[in-house]
């Protein structure tokens, strides 16, 4: 099992605030596990903290992170990623309240060279605040996706 940190930023091809995870706390073969702290400074904070279908977010770019790891350490650059689905995303409230430093845990169920499932949980203090399997996609070649026509504008 390989274990190794990268900034969250090293791992997606996202930028600036549409990164939300904090840091990577752990990343082996099989999954990847980061937190987020929420605080009035985090993206969709309303109300006193985020609403918890933002975990969805949460747990597509842990996913994310995942594939990115992958990619640096077989030398290649992180690809743009989609979420395709969410199967039974469950969450035990409806806001992630603010001062709680979320947990986000994504283990690898299938993968091939650019579709993977993930089950996914997000944790509080032992508590899991929510669960969702999760598939997404990373097309090789973003400039040719299905339904688009080549070439045309």
């Amino acid at each position: 099992m390989t274990r190794r940190q990268w900034p969250v930023a090293d791992l997606l091809p996202h930028a600036g605030a549409a990164v939300l995870l904090d840091e990577v706390i752990d990343c082996t073969d099989t999954g990847l596990s980061a937190c987020v702290t929420i605080s009035p400074d985090a993206a969709f904070y309303q109300d006193g903290g985020v609403p918890a279908h933002v975990g969805i977010e949460y747990m597509a770019q842990a996913c994310g992170a995942f594939s990115g790891a992958r990619a640096l350490r077989a030398g290649e650059s992180p690809r743009i990623g989609f979420l395709l689905g969410t199967r039974r995303y469950l969450a035990t409230r409806a806001w992630f309240p603010d001062g709680a430093r979320l947990v986000v845990t994504v283990d690898l169920v299938y993968r091939d060279d650019e579709v993977g499932v993930f089950d996914c949980r997000i944790g509080s203090g032992g508590e899991v605040l929510a669960t969702a399997r999760l598939t997404v996609a990373e097309p090789k070649n973003v400039t040719v996706l299905p339904g688009s026509q080549s070439g045309e504008e």
